[in-house]
């Protein structure tokens, strides 16, 4: 944050945030809300139409996961739920940052019950349920805590288009196909609007907002706290450490990816790890569109096509391959995820979490 704001902050209170009460973020209500319910339904009606269409091909797709080898079935899970851990280390680096201490265990669960809504509820509602549990128990910002999840989801952007780019060159280095030179392109675009925007946040981002006059006082404090988040987590010091995890984090969602190919034992599959790699963060990256719970049907589309069209890979065993990498990712999250939202602590603001107060979130909590 530039000097003005700097100033700002640490010469005036700030006004106190308006948290969500406990029914607005009840993950029930969530469910029973109409929008929750299309997104879900629409979804499932296309994949039910796109499985009548393909019916006799599709017929064996049961058969060859049932077929697959167990236990490399369970070394993807145990790398997939490898990444929660590595993802509540990352997160407790960021808010430190911002002057909160977090153990791990804690931001784990918290990522953990955030992943949860996010499969159950559409428009990556977990990311705001992320914040309101550290808010409420916590002496931190929500505003400053979103700017946290926001630096975290731009290092996971930078992550999959960099890693996506290198893997997909290996994979492809006979050739690109292309609609994969399609993909490559959004991978830079994606790269290079991040980094304008980052710097267009840090050198003019308040100026920006003061200039918009209309808008009421409070934006331009709340302004104040988020900036401070992204670019108080994102300290140069902390970049190597940030990378490596970010790294680190990606590279479990595609070794779970390659676990499952090798378990289902396709003998006309010759993906690769680069391959996994780079399958696996396509499918990431669609899980951002917004529009249905964990992208569902989007990633499955998403998967399939890129396995049938670029690889050659046959649909009944693309499908069981996206099918069975979904069930780990999506499925196990929503059961895994339940129990642990039935014994946490933290949806009922009990957690008490933070060893050390941040002196500006102290100022403003509510």
């Amino acid at each position: 944050m530039g000097d003005v704001a700097d100033e700002a902050l640490s010469s005036a209170p700030m006004e106190e945030e308006r948290v969500p009460d406990a029914e607005q973020m009840s993950l029930a209500r969530r469910l029973r809300q109409p929008r929750t319910i299309i997104s879900i339904a629409i979804p499932l009606v296309i994949i039910g139409f796109f499985v009548a269409l393909n019916g006799e091909a599709l017929a064996k797709v049961p058969g060859l996961i049932l077929a697959a080898n167990p236990w490399l079935i369970l070394a993807a899970f145990a790398v997939f739920y490898a990444g929660f851990p590595l993802r509540g280390l990352r997160w407790a680096v960021l808010l430190r940052g911002t002057g909160l201490r977090i153990g791990v265990k804690d931001s784990t669960e918290i990522i953990l019950l955030s992943w949860l809504v996010n499969c159950v509820v559409p428009a990556k509602l977990g990311d705001v349920y992320r914040a309101y549990l550290l808010k409420i128990n916590s002496v931190a910002s929500l505003s400053r805590t979103f700017g946290t999840v926001f630096i975290e989801r731009v290092l996971d952007l930078f992550g999959i288009a960099i890693l996506g780019i290198a893997a997909g060159y290996w994979s492809f280095r006979d050739g690109l196909p292309p609609a994969i030179q399609v993909v490559f392109g959004i991978g830079v675009v994606v790269v290079v609007v991040l980094a304008v925007g980052l710097l267009t946040m840090r050198n003019f981002g308040r100026r920006i907002i003061v200039a918009l006059s209309f808008l009421p006082h409070g934006v331009l404090e709340l302004y104040d706290r988020f900036e401070q988040g992204v670019f108080g987590a994102l300290k140069a010091r902390q970049l190597p450490v940030l990378g490596a995890l970010t790294g680190t984090i990606w590279m479990t969602e595609s070794l779970r990816l390659y676990l499952v190919v090798q378990a289902l034992g396709f003998e006309d599959v010759t993906l690769g790890l680069s391959g996994a790699v780079f399958v696996a963060l396509i499918a990431s990256l669609l899980t951002a569109v917004p529009l249905s719970p964990a992208g569902l049907g989007i990633v499955e589309a998403g998967v399939v096509g890129v396995l049938t069209v670029a690889y050659g890979v046959p649909l009944p065993e693309a499908t069981a391959i996206a099918l069975l990498d979904r069930v780990i990712s999506v499925f196990s999250v929503i059961v895994v995820g339940s129990i642990a939202y039935f014994f946490s602590s933290k949806p009922r603001g009990l957690g008490h979490i933070g060893e050390t107060p941040d002196p500006l979130s102290a100022t403003s909590a509510a």
